[in-house]
């Protein structure tokens, strides 16, 4: 049965032993059947949330000259401001302007792996211009960090796993995190480009384990696909976090949690712009995907797996489960790499060219197998019609609407 709403769960309610085990039923059945869920009263305090939307804010409203100087594009790591409708996702531009920060690392030595230059130190907008920002922001990131290894544990505990069992893909307190900053202008100010479409951000599905989303005006925008095709709102609730599994979690879990494909409209003309604050927690880079799928956190309990396939289905999918073995990348650190270069041509091109001219023969292989698909499914389509006998009229053609 497909979701029709977004389930809040309260993590209060798991820190006391009388409701705890209600909350992983109804964790087990977000993660099984929903892949998305709300969270609240996580411990941070509004008086803290308040602060870090303001400061996230106020980046915007710099002038372009600060952004620009710590424009992504200037090092390899991906860190760093994003113009507007600098990014790609599922083939279409995505019309947002953002800045990415992470757990700062000093930079990779020599011999490391490419993946390593995601590890690296940030760039941060002028204390001239904002004094907080770093500060709060070097804050949240430590605290998003040790809420979402809790959140971790607590899912695999929902999924019958020992609370450590995720333990292996962490480097402890020194684990990479990286967060967004979004701004999502209205379709009214973006100009030509907002005729070509309202797409914030495309269908995709996250990459590694979970994510969780602060979502920083009281638009809407974020939608989640259910297993009928249908886009289910995903609203600002105050003082709650939006979590989002990941493919990571997906493949380590063999399958019983879900990675759910989502994406964010573009707020309508004359509505202001939406802002988002995504927190995406990190693994360890040098996870092998033969790890994943050979050794992972152990074996799922096989009722656990019984309960998943009874509530899965074959449903309408939008976005293409990508965290496998056998492709181009043998890491979770390579993967995002490639990842990185698709969504960040900017940075690709001047950094990592051979990775990037990789991307392309990879998007043209895919991109004519589709066509072929199309050409076989029309042909099979056509030889089941009656032939037309004198006199019948020929059927209307279908309208498409481009997008």
């Amino acid at each position: 049965m497909s979701f029709t709403t977004i389930p809040i769960l309260d993590l209060a309610l798991a820190q006391d032993p009388a409701t705890k085990p209600a909350f992983l039923a109804d964790l087990q059945h977000a993660l099984m059947e929903v892949g998305f869920l709300y969270i609240k009263n996580v411990g941070i305090s509004d008086d803290v949330f308040k602060q870090v939307i303001a400061e996230g804010r106020a980046f915007f409203d710099i002038p372009t000259e600060e952004k620009l100087k710590i424009e992504m594009k200037n090092a390899p790591s991906f860190l760093g401001y994003s113009r507007l409708s600098a990014e790609v996702t599922a083939g279409e531009i995505d019309h947002r302007e953002q800045i990415d920060i992470s757990t700062e690392h000093p930079l990779p030595g020599p011999g490391a792996p490419l993946h390593a230059n995601l590890l690296a130190p940030n760039q941060w907008p002028s204390a001239e211009v904002l004094p907080n920002f770093r500060r709060v922001f070097a804050d949240y990131l430590k605290t998003m960090g040790r809420i979402s290894i809790y959140f971790t544990s607590l899912i695999a505990e929902a999924i019958e796993l020992p609370s450590n069992a995720f333990d292996k893909y962490f480097d402890g307190d020194d684990q990479h995190h990286k967060l967004k900053i979004v701004k999502y202008p209205d379709v009214g100010t973006l100009g030509a480009a907002g005729k070509g479409g309202n797409q914030g951000v495309g269908p995709h599905k996250d990459s590694m384990l979970t994510s969780y989303l602060l979502q920083a005006s009281h638009h809407r925008g974020l939608q989640v696909q259910n297993m009928a095709g249908e886009w289910i709102d995903c609203p600002p609730i105050d003082g709650t976090l939006v979590v989002a599994i990941g493919q990571g979690l997906e493949a380590l879990t063999q399958g019983v949690c879900k990675a759910t494909t989502h994406r964010v409209l573009s707020p309508a003309a004359g509505a202001g712009p939406r802002f988002s604050i995504p927190f995406f927690q990190g693994v360890r880079g040098d996870t092998s995907f033969a790890d994943l799928a050979h050794v992972g956190v152990g074996q799922v309990p096989e009722r656990v797996k019984a309960r998943r396939r009874a509530g899965a289905g074959r449903g309408v999918d939008d976005a293409e489960f990508t965290f496998r073995a056998g492709g181009a990348a043998a890491t979770l650190g390579e993967a995002t790499l490639r990842n990185r270069v698709k969504s960040h041509t900017d940075v690709g091109e001047r950094w990592y060219p051979d990775i990037l001219a990789s991307v392309r023969e990879e998007q043209a292989a895919l991109a004519a197998l589709a066509r072929e698909k199309e050409k076989k499914r029309l042909e099979e389509q056509q030889q089941q019609q009656p032939a037309a006998t004198q006199g019948d009229i020929p059927p209307a053609p279908t309208s498409v609407e481009a997008h």
